[in-house]
């Protein structure tokens, strides 16, 4: 075995200088698919010594690059867990500003909603004084009406009365009673009247 060892080039420890990580495993297979079967039975029969320093040799030589790449799998795994775990935070940021634009938009709805019911409170409020305010004055109005009428009564009833009584007078008579100077003029009988 160890004739095949040296024939492959492997020396227990270095190895083919020009041989890399899976070259040297390719010929660790074919070490074992090459090795003499034993006689009745399905083993066989390899140098442990051989294919030990073919996979250590593999390993050896396994370049930086694969270990750089699991460490980039790694920082990548890394990296979108943090991404992960900002997207999550940024939903949930979100989520609460949609909450409280939507709170914000309900309070707007519902100040509008108070807004409003307070100026149809105003308008409702303003009519009826006004509704009052007009029928106090209709009643004012009225009261005075009825005085004016009765007033206009009087005076038509006190001008018939004057009218009626008054004794026709000649032109020298008329003088004196028209500047209001005789006693018991006609005018003391307008003031008599019943007033009501």
């Amino acid at each position: 075995m160890t004739d095949a060892f040296e024939d492959l080039g492997v020396d227990g420890s270095d190895g083919p200088a020009d041989l890399d990580a899976e070259g040297l495993m390719r010929r660790a297979l074919d070490v074992v698919n090459g090795a003499k079967a034993m006689p009745l039975s399905a083993s066989v029969l390899i140098s442990r010594e051989e294919v030990l320093g073919l996979i250590t040799n593999a390993l050896e030589r396994l370049p930086d690059e694969l270990r750089q790449a699991r460490w980039l799998l790694r920082e990548r795994e890394e990296f979108l867990a943090e991404r992960a775990r900002e997207a999550e935070a940024l939903m949930e940021e979100v989520r609460v500003q949609a909450e409280r634009m939507v709170s914000r938009t309900e309070i707007v709805r519902q100040a509008n909603q108070v807004a409003q019911r307070i100026l149809d409170d105003a308008n409702e409020e303003s009519r009826r004084m006004r509704h009052e305010a007009e029928d106090y004055c209709d009643q004012k109005l009225a009261g005075m009406e009825i005085v004016l009428d009765r007033t206009m009564r009087t005076v038509q009833a006190g001008r018939a009365k004057l009218q009626a009584t008054a004794p026709p007078q000649s032109d020298a008579e008329a003088a004196p009673a028209a500047m209001g100077g005789e006693e018991g003029s006609t005018e003391d009988g307008f003031f008599d009247q019943d007033l009501s």
